[in-house]
This record gives C-alpha cells, sequence and structure tokens, in this order.
C-alpha cells in the first residue's frame, strides 16, 4: 500500500470537497470517489494506505467486505449522527476510527493517525 495514496468517498459534495485540500498536505494524490463500487475499484487500482467511508453512502456489510477484501487499507468511516454505538460497530466491522461527517478537522485528524498508527503496525 502507497502511504501517499487516499480514497474518499462522501455523500456530501460539499464536505468533500473540502476534505480534499486540507487532506492533500499529507496526501499529495486523493481519489474521490461517488460509490461503494467506485471506492472498491479505486482501493484495488491505486493500493491507498487510507480510505476515508462516508456511512451514508455505506452498509457494515459493505464494511466488512472492504476490510476483509483490502486488509492493509486503512479505513476511516464518517457518519452525520456518530455516536458510541456506531464507533463500536464500525471498528467491529473493520474500520480504524468513526468520525462524525461535518468534522472535517476531525477526519483529516484520523487519517493522519491512522496512517501513522499503520507504518508504524507494519515497521
Amino acid at each position: 500500500m502507497q502511504a501517499q495514496e487516499l480514497v474518499v468517498l462522501h455523500c456530501n459534495p460539499t464536505i468533500a470537497q473540502l476534505l480534499v485540500p486540507a487532506l492533500r498536505n499529507s496526501f499529495p494524490s486523493i481519489h474521490h470517489v461517488t460509490s461503494v463500487q467506485e471506492l472498491r475499484a479505486s482501493i484495488a487500482k491505486h493500493r491507498p494506505s487510507i480510505a476515508i467511508l462516508d456511512m451514508e453512502n455505506a452498509s457494515l456489510g459493505d464494511l466488512q467486505e472492504l476490510a476483509r477484501e483490502f486488509p492493509g487499507a486503512c479505513i476511516v468511516c464518517t457518519h452525520r449522527c456518530a455516536d458510541e454505538e456506531m464507533w463500536a460497530a464500525a471498528l467491529n466491522a473493520g474500520a480504524w476510527d468513526l468520525i462524525c461527517s461535518f468534522d472535517t478537522q476531525g477526519i483529516v485528524q484520523a487519517a493522519l493517525r491512522t496512517g501513522l498508527a499503520a507504518r508504524v503496525a507494519a515497521a
């Protein structure tokens, strides 16, 4: 997996437009997709270290399949109603974290933390 690669699937185009420039300093190669199918294809093609998945676009089953299919990609999930129950369910399904989808700074920080944790674990 490439440390510089990141894939973003977010249902809110405004938030997606805010996320990409905020992430660009740390991830020079960012691919924005609009569906779970595009996300799967982009992960297979670009082999990113991190994927940001808005759970408004995906089910827990989709998350489980992605985590199983791409074990080297760290998945950071977002949701507009992120709470502890959803956070636990996302982690159990294979996510590294779950952040409120409107917290762009939190999403950026989670992506950076996740990328760092993945590099440390791989070392």
